[in-house]
């Protein structure tokens, strides 16, 4: 959209210069994408968003320069054209709106013995500013108000239409129109013509056709202003492939209360510089606008924006915008959206409206309040928050099919249901039974990476087991995890390849039960590499080291498979997802280490849970810092490194007070783990 300086000045009075205009322009919404010095006056290009079809006319950019400058804005003076429109007298035309949805609303003038010259070098330069080439003086006037008032008008040559009709219908099958252009077009149903008693003569809201073209030779012609069905102009611009002016508004939505204004402004123009005369007008169809009231409350408005402004000032703001503004109460306006603002809905609207044109420079720069609190719905958002943890300590999500094949579920070699649901008419046999576990799947997929060269498979999926017979089918929500292979990662030594193990599906399962809030965890080891995951003493999944047969039967050679089953239907049960948040200790901690060589098969939890016992209250924290296997170490044993961390939060511990306590664990380890210390 191009508008000159010189022109909106028409309109309202602006102190600013052409730069100062467009930077002020682009800030408050209207992107002025470029700024040409043209025969003494400015052009300024802007970039209109679809939302915004007023701004497609002179009278739009100029009510915007108005709001933002404050200078008061100047009115259109048409007395003596609207006054004809309701003039009696005979009427020489026939006007027909075969649908009034395609068209709401058709007004036609007749200005009669008119003389179709050149026009006026004033009304040449506007036009050419703007890209438009010059016609002939009623040619030019119909496009000057489509730029000045943003409505599309059209003028025909009167005596060229048949028994002096108008028809506004839709096309028929391939009914032809040879446009101004020149072009033949092939139309159809979906199109809206203009149409005498004999043929199409122009296609409504895109383009006329040259039967009825104004030229030298005019006398009398027909000045047309519509109001045409958008979608239908669009789909008919899109598919003939013609693009106008007039389409490009029409496609947008017109103001429908423009349309008299403009025919009006143009119908005083053309008497006055084709010496026409007006023999009357018609209108058809009625402009039934529902007014948007919107209630805007001025404690939401500066909540929103982090400003202060003034009740006044808001007020203001918006009348200058077109709206109709009345005070409520003290806080509460109530607005009245202008015809030609259908974006306005909504108080928010109003609230950005006001952000525009008060500036966004002046709206103060806060760092935003931070509400860590969430609660936690239902369901989903626990499988989000689960996938959300997983996917952060590096595993991948899988999605599998919930149809499989038996022979998957018996090469697997786990324990399933000895009659898992089948499927009564199967599409294949891939595809006979819904899975009564996810494991079998996830074993599929690692197969599958492996045979694509892939070094390191970390996996997981939520997804729906099934029990039970096929008309009591029981669903369950697990979650899987597999894993297998090796990591990899860079250091200052080089390379270093960490061959994943049962301790890393471990750990990953650890975090994922604290970070839900469970402290209460333990391990119960089972035949056949089996352990079982307990939760306050209730299992509730397990993990496994798969037997090197069942990974041959997946063409899994040479590699360690893990994986982990949890059933999420029972942690739904007992989950408990309020944050609990403890002050950061005050005192330092006193910190002893205490390396030992244990024999392999005492479980390293039973030993910490000794050492917390031990050593309370005055032992806060007790952890494994360092793990070794080697020549130092008998077989059948291993070194650890327990770090014990003793603190009070009311006062700094001493030495005296810590050195008895250390000694009694350490003296509890050998008596009961039969530990030697290292």
């Amino acid at each position: 959209m191009k508008v000159t300086y010189r022109w909106l000045k028409d309109f309202v009075d602006i102190r600013l210069s052409p730069v100062k205009l467009a930077d002020k322009l682009t800030m408050a919404g209207l992107e002025v994408v470029g700024l040409e010095k043209k025969d003494g006056d400015f052009v300024l290009e802007i970039e209109i968003t679809s939302n915004r079809p007023d701004w497609l006319s002179i009278i739009g950019v100029a009510r915007e320069v108005s709001a933002i400058t404050g200078a008061k804005l100047k009115k259109l003076k048409l007395q003596s054209a609207l006054a004809s429109a309701c003039a009696g007298g005979s009427w020489p035309l026939a006007v027909t709106v075969a649908n009034k949805q395609d068209c709401p609303f058709y007004s036609a003038r007749i200005i009669s013995n008119l003389k179709v010259k050149p026009s006026p070098s004033w009304l040449v330069k506007r036009l050419e500013a703007l890209g438009c080439r010059p016609v002939n003086n009623v040619v030019d006037i119909t496009n000057y108000y489509l730029f000045e008032l943003g409505h599309p008008l059209h003028a025909f040559d009167l005596d060229k239409l048949c028994q002096k009709s108008i028809l506004v219908r839709r096309a028929k099958v391939d009914e032809k129109i040879i446009t101004l252009d020149g072009q033949t077009r092939v139309l159809s149903p979906e199109t809206l013509v203009i149409a005498d008693l004999q043929q199409a003569i122009a296609i409504a809201g895109i383009m006329g056709g040259q039967q009825t073209e104004v030229t030298d030779k005019t006398c009398n012609i027909l000045l047309e202003s519509a109001v045409f069905n958008p979608v239908l102009i669009r789909r008919a611009k899109q598919k003939l492939g013609i693009s106008s002016e007039s389409a490009y508004r029409f496609e947008r939505g017109v103001n429908c209360q423009a349309a008299l204004q403009a025919s009006a402004a143009a119908q005083e123009l053309i008497v006055k510089l084709a010496c026409g005369r007006s023999a009357g007008s018609r209108s058809f169809g009625k402009i039934n606008i529902l007014p948007t009231v919107i209630q805007l409350d001025l404690v939401y408005l500066n909540k929103t924006l982090g400003t202060d402004i003034s009740r006044h000032c808001v007020k203001q703001i918006l009348s200058r915008l077109g709206c109709q503004v009345k005070m409520k109460s003290k806080n509460l306006l109530t607005v009245q959206a202008p015809s030609f603002r259908p974006d306005l809905k909504l108080p928010v609207d109003l609230v950005e409206e006001v952000a525009r044109i008060h500036g966004y420079s002046e709206i103060p720069q806060t760092i935003p309040a931070i509400k860590p609190k969430r609660e936690i719905l239902d369901q989903r958002d626990i499988v989000g928050n689960i996938k959300n943890i997983l996917s952060g300590l590096g595993l991948d999500e899988a999605i599998t099919y919930s149809l499989v094949d038996r022979e998957l579920l018996e090469k697997s070699g786990l324990v399933l249901p000895a009659d898992p649901v089948e499927i009564l008419n199967p599409l294949s046999k891939e595809q006979a039974v819904l899975r009564p576990a996810l494991l079998p799947s996830l074993m599929r997929v690692l197969a599958h990476n492996l045979d694509h060269q892939q070094d390191q498979i970390s996996i997981f999926e939520i997804a729906n087991v099934f029990s039970g017979r096929l008309k009591t089918v029981c669903e369950e929500l697990r979650l899987g995890i597999a894993l297998c292979g090796t990591k990899s990662s860079f250091t200052q030594q080089g390379l270093v390849r960490d061959e994943i193990t049962l301790l890393h599906l471990k750990g990953i399962i650890e975090t994922l039960l604290a970070r839900l809030g469970f402290k209460n965890l333990d391990w119960s080891p089972q035949p056949d590499n089996k352990i079982n995951i307990i939760i306050d003493q209730q299992p509730i999944g397990f993990m496994l080291d798969i037997n090197p047969q069942v990974t041959s039967a997946f063409d899994i050679k040479n590699r360690r498979v893990f994986l982990a089953q949890i059933n999420l239907d029972q942690l739904f049960k007992i989950i408990d997802l309020k944050k609990r948040f403890s002050e950061l200790p005050k005192y330092p901690g006193i910190t002893r280490d205490i390396s030992f060589v244990i024999n392999e098969n005492i479980l390293v939890q039973e030993l910490l849970r000794a050492i917390e016992g031990k050593g309370a209250p005055l032992l806060s924290q007790a952890r494994i810092v360092d793990y070794y296997q080697g020549k130092q170490i008998p077989a059948g044993s291993r070194g650890l490194t327990v770090s014990c961390v003793y603190r009070l939060a009311e006062r700094t511990l001493t030495e005296e007070e810590v050195a008895p306590v250390h000694n009694n664990i350490c003296s509890l380890l050998k008596e009961r783990f039969g530990l030697t210390l290292r």
